[in-house]
Order: structure tokens, then sequence, then C-alpha cells
């Protein structure tokens, strides 16, 4: 959304070996877009509100030559500089889809705030009983396989779009690693984690998705999920 202060710092210092920076603006009402393409980030509309809605939109803009696609937030909780380590570990490792777990990795004080923090261990704790794989974390920095994101056939628009991936790629039996990263205050206040209305209505949306994801039929491959 209004990430203004923020996203110009995380275009820049994502490494330079990034072929394309894709930067979804989700209905934003500040200079969020021109504070992007300053930074040499090709710019995708979104005025639909939702996480989801905006990881769709960058998707849709993607070449087709793409191999490896990194998820990260504008709000500069995240070190772009972290993104090799997420792209190495899945090159090297072949796995499908690393995740980059705060939970493991160097937090700054009060980045996590308490109601994420429960809602990370009740969602990964859920996902452990159902398919027998230990997440977490439900962090937004993450590397996929292209191929492996088309297979999955991501369909939520708002709040599930992390576990919903986590989950699937399970059900469809792809690698998956966790590594740590490093985590820190977000520039500016979100309207998610920095509420409890927000946190709330994200639990709930992430709970319901898990459960109903596993109304459908899926084979863990425990031999292929590497940790």
């Amino acid at each position: 959304m209004n990430e203004e202060q923020s996203i110009g710092r995380v275009v820049k210092e994502i490494p330079s070996g990034v072929r394309w920076i894709i930067v979804a603006d989700n209905g934003s009402t500040d200079g969020t877009a021109q504070a992007a393409r300053e930074q040499g980030a090709q710019v995708v509309w979104e005025p639909r509100q939702g996480y989801g809605y905006a990881c769709q939109a960058g998707i849709a803009k993607l070449p087709a030559a793409a191999e490896i696609v990194v998820f990260m937030d504008g709000d500069y909780s995240d070190y772009p500089a972290e993104l090799s380590g997420l792209v190495s570990t899945l090159v090297e490792h072949e796995a499908d889809l690393v995740v980059g777990s705060r939970v493991l990795g160097k937090r700054e004080k009060g980045s996590l705030t308490p109601q994420q923090r429960l809602g990370n261990w009740l969602a990964t704790r859920l996902i452990s009983l159902l398919y027998g794989f230990s997440y977490t974390d439900l962090g937004p920095f993450r590397a996929i396989r292209a191929e492996a994101l088309r297979l999955l056939d991501m369909q939520d628009r708002t709040y599930g779009w992390t576990v919903e991936m986590q989950v699937k790629a399970l059900q469809h039996r792809m690698k998956v690693i966790e590594i740590p990263v490093s985590y820190r205050k977000r520039i500016g206040r979100s309207k998610v984690s920095g509420t409890v209305a927000g946190s709330i209505k994200a639990g709930v949306k992430i709970l319901w998705t898990i459960g109903s994801l596993a109304t459908k039929p899926s084979l863990v491959d425990r031999s292929r999920a590497l940790k």
C-alpha cells in the first residue's frame, strides 16, 4: 500500500544480479510508485486491496524467461541482500520452494508482534499435525521456481496467500527448505500486524485456508522435505 518511505530503499538494496524487479502498487495514495520507478523497478498497479491480489498482479508481469521468483515485502522489514541466500539455497539443493524464517533468524526487538508470533505458532503447528512437515514461519520473504509456482495455481487474494503456497507445496510433494533470515521493524505502521483487529482477521483467514486445503486429497513425501 503506502510505502513511499521504504520502497526505494528496498529496490536499491536488491542484489545487482536480479534481472527483473516488479513492484505491485496495491492502491497506494502516496508516492510509492514514483519512488520505486526512480530506483529502476517496473511498477504494476493493482487497486484491489489484498496481499494475494498484489502478488498475482506482479506474477502476471513476469517475463516468460523467468526461472526463479522471489517475493519480498516493500516495508523494509526484510534485508534485500539476503535474497541471494534464498536463491542459492534453491539452486544448490535443487529445491522447489525456499521460505525465509524470521523465527530462525536474527530479529530486531519488537519486529515480530506478539500476535504475529502466536499466529505463526498456531498455523505452523496445524500444518505439522496435518502434513508432518514442521515449518517455523509463514514469512513472506521466499523464493520459488517459476514452474512450481505455476503448478500451485495460487487462488487466495488476501491474507492466506503465504500459507496457501506452503501447504500446496507439501500437497504437491515439492522439495521445501526453510532458512534463517534477518528481520527488523518495518518503516511505517502495518494495517494488519499493527492492529489487533487486522491481526485477528489475518489469523482467522490463515487458519481457514489451512483447513480448507486439508479437505483436498494430498500426499506428503517426507523424504523430499529437507529441513
